[in-house]
């Protein structure tokens, strides 16, 4: 039996670097939003059913992204819909994961997992956490968005101090070894917890 660690984190906490390092110590990673683009890729599952919802959104045989944010620029209830079709197709992906997963710690990489109840179905949650200005710091380095972009992606994420509450573990990323010993010591803790099992 796997144990399911939810890792979740706002935007720019280093949720994806934290990732790689639970790999790094023999666990199995699911990442929401790779699911979601091999959903959109040519041959996804998603791709028929957005089609017939929005032919505007397919280009190649793919969903684009870009795309669909236009559609839902334009016509912000199109996200209910795309999340209808979506989020099913998603939660599918992770359940054939869990099933066929041979690691002992299974890792669930998902940005929004308290907002979307997800943090039900696992048997702990880690968090990423850095300070609000380290954060924006990050996201600026990208250069992929604006100071209002970001604001606004921050606004429809639960707070960071209320996801930190709500996890069982936090992971602070304010350094890379110093996030690699937390993770070492989440690792050995949930190990250790299966041991007695």
């Amino acid at each position: 039996m796997s144990f399911a660690l939810g890792l979740t984190g706002s935007i720019g906490m280093g949720k994806s670097t934290t990732a790689r390092m639970f790999v790094d110590e023999g666990c199995a990673l699911w990442d929401a939003d790779a699911a979601v683009h091999r959903l959109y890729a040519v041959g996804g599952e998603a791709v028929a059913p957005i089609q017939a919802a929005f032919p505007d959104a397919i280009s190649n045989g793919a969903v684009s992204r870009e795309d669909l944010k236009r559609i839902i620029s334009a016509d912000p209830s199109a996200l209910k819909t795309i999340e209808f079709i979506v989020h099913p197709l998603v939660a599918k992906d992770r359940a054939a994961f869990r099933d066929n997963a041979l690691a002992d710690i299974l890792v669930f990489d998902i940005p929004l997992l308290f907002e979307t109840g997800g943090d039900a179905a696992m048997d702990a949650v880690a968090c990423v956490s850095v300070s609000a200005q380290e954060q924006l710091r990050r996201v600026m380095a990208r250069g992929t968005m604006t100071e209002a972009q970001f604001q606004q992606i921050r606004s429809k994420q639960m707070p960071n101090d209320e996801k930190c509450a709500r996890s069982d573990f936090v992971i602070v990323t304010d350094t890379l070894d110093h996030a690699r010993a937390q993770v070492q010591d989440v690792v050995r803790q949930i190990r250790a917890g299966l041991a007695d099992a």
